[in-house]
């Protein structure tokens, strides 16, 4: 018996997210690419911010930091998922599922609360232009930086200090591509009503309350857009609409799984590949890739590395 943990189970199998042999063959290359290119497009981006002054505002420097913590989220499980795709047996190891779980919520709470922070960078800059340079200084952005990472550790260590302690005995089969708490917690040899309970009002209540946090934000920043008429404010209108289906596609899944934590479905495997894989390589497309300033960056970042 595992003396760490006070339970018989050591390890977990991962179920993955297909016993189809051609099928893994596919999904590794297929996310071996989209991994590399999260990797690539987001550290391209926070490269390009540091280097280039004129990116040194409060929206780019949020920017970054999405990009930052995008690599982070993408990076907490996808290349094992990747590396058991060539695998036979797919194991973690007791203290390595609950790694994931840890860096899951602290990466996903962190940037929840960035996407919350983003957005009242553009409500002040939209709606309170005059305002904008005094509210948005760098000490207040650095603190909404800061507070997201806090917040994102915070709510990790309150939902991992109760699953960490709980009696696992088997079955030790998790029907995902790594260990996700709603489906962990349901293999303990224990009533875990309770701990789902505290789920549903921790992680299902945050993923909630800041989604609609955003989609009042949003709702309120386009009703003051569609009061203007000029370019700039068309070229606004667009961008957060963008901004909108980006954040729907990041918190949709989330809210669907931790928000029902008492029933699990097989879809719950795919939703999740949706926050952890297809969002973090949304994220700089939407944001950044689309912008002129950033891409005039870019090609000013190449021209210097020509030359060196």
């Amino acid at each position: 018996m595992d003396q760490g943990n006070k339970s018989g189970v050591t390890e977990f199998i991962l179920h993955g997210l297909s016993g189809s042999q051609e099928l893994q063959l596919f999904y590794f290359v297929f996310f071996t690419l989209f991994y590399f290119s999260i990797v690539l497009g987001n550290l391209l981006i926070v490269l390009t911010v540091i280097s280039e002054p004129a990116l040194h505002t409060p929206m780019y420097f949020l920017l970054s930091n999405l990009s930052f913590i995008d690599v982070c989220l993408s990076t907490f499980a996808t290349p094992k998922m990747i590396i058991d795709f060539l695998m036979e047996h797919k194991t973690i190891s007791f203290e390595g599922c609950m790694a994931q779980i840890f860096f899951l919520h602290v990466f996903a709470g962190g940037e929840m609360m960035l996407l919350v922070a983003m957005a009242y960078d553009r409500y002040v800059a939209i709606c309170r232009p005059l305002y904008y340079a005094s509210i948005m200084s760098l000490r207040k952005c650095t603190s909404l930086v800061v507070g997201s990472w806090l917040i994102g550790v915070f709510h990790s260590v309150s939902q991992l200090i109760f699953t960490v302690n709980l009696p696992f005995c088997g079955p030790n089969k998790v029907d995902s591509f790594f260990c996700d708490l709603p489906l962990v917690i349901k293999l303990a040899c224990t009533n875990t009503f309770t701990l789902e309970v505290l789920m549903l009002s921790d992680s299902g209540l945050m993923a909630m309350s800041s989604f609609v946090l955003l989609l009042i934000s949003y709702t309120v920043i386009l009703v003051t857009v569609r009061r203007r008429s000029s370019a700039g404010m068309a070229k606004a209108r667009a961008t957060l609409t963008a901004h909108i289906t980006v954040v729907t596609l990041f918190f949709a899944p989330c809210i669907f799984i931790y928000a029902w934590p008492f029933s699990s479905l097989p879809v719950d495997k795919v939703l999740s590949i949706f926050y952890t894989v297809f969002t973090p390589l949304l994220n700089p497309l939407i944001y950044t890739l689309r912008n002129k300033e950033v891409i005039s960056a870019m090609q000013k970042l190449r021209s210097r590395q020509v030359c060196f």
